[in-house]
Protein backbone atom coordinates (compact mmCIF):
# COMPACT_ATOMS: atom_id res chain seq x y z
CA UNK A 1 0.00 0.00 0.00
CA UNK A 2 1.28 3.43 -1.00
CA UNK A 3 1.21 6.15 1.64
CA UNK A 4 0.85 9.35 0.58
CA UNK A 5 1.75 12.96 2.44
CA UNK A 6 -1.36 14.92 2.53
CA UNK A 7 -0.29 18.49 1.42
CA UNK A 8 3.28 16.92 3.38
CA UNK A 9 3.38 16.02 6.38
CA UNK A 10 1.13 18.41 7.52
CA UNK A 11 -0.24 17.21 10.89
CA UNK A 12 3.09 18.01 12.32
CA UNK A 13 4.55 20.91 10.10
CA UNK A 14 2.27 24.04 8.68
CA UNK A 15 0.62 21.95 4.95
CA UNK A 16 1.87 22.82 1.92
CA UNK A 17 5.28 24.44 2.64
CA UNK A 18 8.36 23.00 1.92
CA UNK A 19 9.28 22.28 5.35
CA UNK A 20 6.14 19.78 5.43
CA UNK A 21 7.31 18.09 2.04
CA UNK A 22 10.78 17.48 3.10
CA UNK A 23 9.33 16.03 6.27
CA UNK A 24 7.25 14.05 4.60
CA UNK A 25 10.12 13.10 2.30
CA UNK A 26 12.28 12.41 5.04
CA UNK A 27 10.01 9.85 6.74
CA UNK A 28 9.70 7.64 4.21
CA UNK A 29 6.50 8.88 2.39
CA UNK A 30 6.02 6.89 -1.13
CA UNK A 31 3.91 10.20 -2.38
CA UNK A 32 3.56 13.58 -2.14
CA UNK A 33 -0.46 15.45 -2.00
CA UNK A 34 -1.01 18.89 -2.98
CA UNK A 35 -3.44 20.85 -4.58
CA UNK A 36 -2.57 23.62 -7.05
CA UNK A 37 -4.13 27.30 -7.66
CA UNK A 38 -3.46 29.84 -10.48
CA UNK A 39 -1.97 33.57 -9.24
CA UNK A 40 -2.91 36.49 -11.11
CA UNK A 41 0.23 36.18 -13.14
CA UNK A 42 -0.17 32.74 -13.98
CA UNK A 43 2.16 30.75 -11.55
CA UNK A 44 0.72 27.38 -10.13
CA UNK A 45 0.87 27.48 -6.30
CA UNK A 46 0.14 25.01 -3.54
CA UNK A 47 -2.90 26.40 -1.65
CA UNK A 48 -5.82 24.38 -0.57
CA UNK A 49 -8.08 27.45 0.06
CA UNK A 50 -9.46 30.26 -2.28
CA UNK A 51 -8.44 32.51 0.27
CA UNK A 52 -5.59 33.05 2.46
CA UNK A 53 -7.32 33.73 5.97
CA UNK A 54 -6.63 30.17 7.49
CA UNK A 55 -3.48 29.85 6.41
CA UNK A 56 -1.39 33.26 5.89
CA UNK A 57 -3.80 35.47 8.52
CA UNK A 58 -4.66 37.36 5.19
CA UNK A 59 -7.96 38.46 3.10
CA UNK A 60 -6.88 37.89 -0.20
CA UNK A 61 -7.57 36.19 -2.80
CA UNK A 62 -4.99 33.40 -4.80
CA UNK A 63 -6.43 34.31 -7.69
CA UNK A 64 -6.36 38.06 -7.46
CA UNK A 65 -2.86 38.22 -6.02
CA UNK A 66 0.30 37.75 -7.97
CA UNK A 67 3.07 35.64 -7.10
CA UNK A 68 5.34 38.29 -5.41
CA UNK A 69 2.33 39.31 -3.30
CA UNK A 70 1.95 35.74 -2.16
CA UNK A 71 5.95 35.28 -1.39
CA UNK A 72 5.39 38.41 1.16
CA UNK A 73 3.05 36.28 3.32
CA UNK A 74 4.15 34.17 6.01
CA UNK A 75 2.35 30.58 5.53
CA UNK A 76 4.06 28.72 8.40
CA UNK A 77 3.63 30.39 12.18
CA UNK A 78 -0.63 30.08 11.97
CA UNK A 79 0.66 26.01 12.73
CA UNK A 80 2.35 26.99 16.11
CA UNK A 81 1.32 30.52 16.60
CA UNK A 82 2.92 30.11 20.17
CA UNK A 83 6.38 29.50 19.00
CA UNK A 84 7.59 33.39 19.09
CA UNK A 85 6.98 33.09 23.11
CA UNK A 86 8.71 29.85 23.23
CA UNK A 87 12.80 30.60 24.09
CA UNK A 88 13.66 26.86 23.37
CA UNK A 89 11.50 27.02 19.77
CA UNK A 90 13.62 26.74 16.65
CA UNK A 91 13.32 29.80 14.41
CA UNK A 92 11.16 29.35 11.28
CA UNK A 93 13.00 29.18 8.22
CA UNK A 94 11.44 31.86 5.61
CA UNK A 95 12.39 29.72 2.91
CA UNK A 96 10.34 26.85 3.98
CA UNK A 97 7.33 28.66 5.48
CA UNK A 98 6.62 30.70 2.52
CA UNK A 99 4.38 30.27 -0.21
CA UNK A 100 5.48 27.12 -2.38
CA UNK A 101 5.15 26.87 -6.48
CA UNK A 102 4.67 23.97 -7.83
CA UNK A 103 7.33 24.48 -10.20
CA UNK A 104 9.81 24.52 -6.70
CA UNK A 105 8.34 21.09 -5.37
CA UNK A 106 8.48 19.55 -8.81
CA UNK A 107 12.31 20.17 -8.70
CA UNK A 108 12.44 19.13 -5.16
CA UNK A 109 11.21 15.65 -6.22
CA UNK A 110 13.54 15.49 -9.38
CA UNK A 111 16.38 15.97 -7.30
CA UNK A 112 15.68 13.78 -3.88
CA UNK A 113 17.49 10.73 -3.85
CA UNK A 114 14.39 8.18 -4.39
CA UNK A 115 11.86 7.82 -6.54
CA UNK A 116 8.83 10.04 -5.22
CA UNK A 117 5.33 9.85 -6.57
CA UNK A 118 3.38 13.07 -6.91
CA UNK A 119 -0.76 13.81 -6.75
CA UNK A 120 -1.69 16.86 -8.01
CA UNK A 121 -5.37 18.03 -7.08
CA UNK A 122 -6.63 21.06 -9.44
CA UNK A 123 -8.83 23.50 -7.63
CA UNK A 124 -12.08 24.35 -9.10
CA UNK A 125 -14.35 25.93 -9.25
CA UNK A 126 -12.00 28.76 -10.05
CA UNK A 127 -12.01 32.06 -11.83
CA UNK A 128 -9.21 30.35 -14.59
CA UNK A 129 -11.29 27.63 -15.53
CA UNK A 130 -9.40 25.33 -18.15
CA UNK A 131 -6.32 27.44 -18.06
CA UNK A 132 -5.42 25.24 -14.94
CA UNK A 133 -4.86 22.35 -16.09
CA UNK A 134 -3.23 23.64 -19.38
CA UNK A 135 -0.46 25.56 -17.20
CA UNK A 136 -0.48 22.31 -15.27
CA UNK A 137 0.63 19.84 -18.84
CA UNK A 138 2.73 22.62 -19.58
CA UNK A 139 4.73 22.58 -16.25
CA UNK A 140 5.03 18.60 -16.04
CA UNK A 141 6.36 18.83 -20.08
CA UNK A 142 8.99 20.83 -18.74
CA UNK A 143 9.78 17.86 -16.41
CA UNK A 144 9.71 15.06 -18.76
CA UNK A 145 6.84 14.06 -16.72
CA UNK A 146 3.69 14.04 -18.98
CA UNK A 147 4.38 10.62 -20.35
CA UNK A 148 3.14 7.05 -19.50
CA UNK A 149 6.47 6.87 -16.90
CA UNK A 150 5.39 10.12 -15.19
CA UNK A 151 5.99 9.52 -11.44
CA UNK A 152 2.84 12.37 -11.16
CA UNK A 153 -1.26 11.47 -11.13
CA UNK A 154 -4.05 14.32 -11.56
CA UNK A 155 -6.19 14.67 -9.25
CA UNK A 156 -10.06 16.45 -9.18
CA UNK A 157 -13.24 16.16 -7.88
CA UNK A 158 -13.96 17.84 -10.82
CA UNK A 159 -14.97 15.59 -13.97
CA UNK A 160 -14.91 17.92 -16.24
CA UNK A 161 -11.40 19.23 -14.88
CA UNK A 162 -9.67 15.46 -15.56
CA UNK A 163 -11.40 14.67 -18.95
CA UNK A 164 -8.87 18.14 -19.87
CA UNK A 165 -6.05 16.80 -18.30
CA UNK A 166 -6.60 13.86 -20.28
CA UNK A 167 -6.97 15.42 -23.18
CA UNK A 168 -4.07 17.22 -22.79
CA UNK A 169 -1.98 14.44 -21.35
CA UNK A 170 -3.75 11.07 -22.45
CA UNK A 171 -0.86 8.75 -21.18
CA UNK A 172 -1.02 10.57 -17.76
CA UNK A 173 -2.87 8.98 -14.30
CA UNK A 174 -6.60 10.37 -13.60
CA UNK A 175 -7.91 10.16 -10.10
CA UNK A 176 -11.61 10.59 -9.78
CA UNK A 177 -12.22 12.17 -6.19
CA UNK A 178 -15.53 11.32 -4.75
CA UNK A 179 -16.54 13.90 -2.11
CA UNK A 180 -20.17 12.33 -1.26
CA UNK A 181 -21.04 8.10 -1.56
CA UNK A 182 -24.55 9.65 -4.05
CA UNK A 183 -21.96 11.29 -6.11
CA UNK A 184 -20.73 7.88 -7.44
CA UNK A 185 -23.55 6.31 -9.34
CA UNK A 186 -23.67 9.50 -11.74
CA UNK A 187 -19.90 9.75 -12.22
CA UNK A 188 -19.81 5.71 -13.06
CA UNK A 189 -21.14 5.52 -16.13
CA UNK A 190 -18.75 8.36 -17.55
CA UNK A 191 -15.00 7.38 -15.41
CA UNK A 192 -13.07 5.46 -17.56
CA UNK A 193 -12.31 2.06 -15.90
CA UNK A 194 -8.32 2.82 -15.83
CA UNK A 195 -9.36 5.88 -14.12
CA UNK A 196 -8.24 5.82 -9.99
CA UNK A 197 -11.35 6.36 -7.98
CA UNK A 198 -10.53 8.94 -4.75
CA UNK A 199 -13.41 8.30 -2.02
CA UNK A 200 -13.20 10.00 1.32
CA UNK A 201 -12.63 7.63 4.17
CA UNK A 202 -15.48 9.46 6.41
CA UNK A 203 -17.79 8.37 3.43
CA UNK A 204 -16.51 4.75 3.32
CA UNK A 205 -17.39 4.52 6.87
CA UNK A 206 -20.49 5.91 6.53
CA UNK A 207 -21.78 4.06 3.49
CA UNK A 208 -19.76 0.95 3.40
CA UNK A 209 -21.91 -0.15 0.60
CA UNK A 210 -19.80 2.82 -1.41
CA UNK A 211 -16.44 0.54 -0.98
CA UNK A 212 -17.53 -2.95 -1.13
CA UNK A 213 -19.33 -1.97 -4.83
CA UNK A 214 -15.67 -0.38 -5.97
CA UNK A 215 -13.85 -3.30 -4.86
CA UNK A 216 -16.07 -5.63 -6.39
CA UNK A 217 -15.70 -3.84 -9.73
CA UNK A 218 -11.90 -3.98 -9.39
CA UNK A 219 -11.59 -0.07 -9.39
CA UNK A 220 -8.40 1.01 -7.75
CA UNK A 221 -8.95 3.09 -4.87
CA UNK A 222 -6.96 5.65 -3.35
CA UNK A 223 -8.31 6.60 0.00
CA UNK A 224 -8.05 10.51 1.71
CA UNK A 225 -7.16 11.22 4.61
CA UNK A 226 -6.58 8.21 6.38
CA UNK A 227 -4.85 9.33 10.09
CA UNK A 228 -5.82 6.52 12.19
CA UNK A 229 -4.99 2.51 12.58
CA UNK A 230 -8.66 1.98 12.42
CA UNK A 231 -9.10 3.75 9.17
CA UNK A 232 -6.23 2.70 7.81
CA UNK A 233 -7.32 -1.04 8.57
CA UNK A 234 -10.94 -0.36 6.71
CA UNK A 235 -8.53 0.19 3.66
CA UNK A 236 -6.38 -2.42 4.06
CA UNK A 237 -9.68 -4.98 4.01
CA UNK A 238 -10.90 -3.20 1.09
CA UNK A 239 -7.48 -3.78 -0.95
CA UNK A 240 -7.24 0.14 -1.13
CA UNK A 241 -4.06 1.02 -3.47
CA UNK A 242 -3.14 4.17 -1.68
CA UNK A 243 -3.56 6.07 1.79
CA UNK A 244 -3.37 9.84 1.73
CA UNK A 245 -2.44 10.55 5.33
CA UNK A 246 -1.61 14.07 7.01
CA UNK A 247 0.76 11.68 9.30
CA UNK A 248 2.41 9.53 6.41
CA UNK A 249 5.15 8.24 9.36
CA UNK A 250 2.01 6.97 11.42
CA UNK A 251 0.81 5.23 8.44
CA UNK A 252 4.25 3.77 7.69
CA UNK A 253 4.96 2.04 11.20
CA UNK A 254 1.58 0.97 11.23
CA UNK A 255 2.23 -1.04 7.69
CA UNK A 256 5.56 -1.99 9.44
CA UNK A 257 7.66 -0.14 6.93
CA UNK A 258 9.43 2.00 9.70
Amino acid sequence: MEVVAHRGASAEIAEHTLGAYIEALEVGADALECDVRLSADGHLVCVHDRDLRRTAGDKGVVSRMELSELSELDFASWKKPWSDLDDEAPDLDPALGGVLTLRTLLATVADYGRPVELAIETKHPTRYGGLVEKRLIETLREFGWAGKKSPVRVMSFSHTALLRAHRLAPDLRMVQLVEKAHHWPVLRPVVPKDWIIGPGIKQLKLHPGLGEHLAREGRRMHVWTVNTEANLRICQDLGVEAVISDKPDLMLRLLGRK
